[in-house]
């Protein structure tokens, strides 16, 4: 259970289903698909490795940036844009995810 203090974020993705349709696919396809379909499995597996972690670090940085912040320069500004993200987050838990970023 989420608190004030702890981020209440969830990271989805579904990437073992992907891999799986691509998979199937590419045990039917035409040579000329053959190569677009090896490298879309290549992606989806470099995907499949990153922790949750990482995808989240990756979100903060993302929202940050797209936000036009120097977390370096503005941390207080950083967390504000994370907490409007994410309505509900604690100030402890927002520090600690732009401090993540660092």
């Amino acid at each position: 259970m989420a608190s004030k203090n702890a981020p209440p974020i969830l990271v989805l993705h579904d990437l073992d289903t992907v891999k799986e349709e691509l998979t199937a696919a590419l045990e039917t396809a035409d040579p000329q698909h053959r190569t677009g379909l090896e490298e879309a499995l290549r992606i989806v597996d470099r995907h499949m490795a990153v922790s949750d972690e990482e995808r989240t670090r990756e979100w903060v940085r993302r929202l940050i940036r797209d936000a036009g912040i120097d977390v370096a320069r503005d941390q207080v500004r950083a967390v504000k844009a994370v907490r409007d993200a994410v309505p509900g987050l604690g100030l402890i838990a927002a520090n600690s995810l732009v401090n993540s970023v660092r």
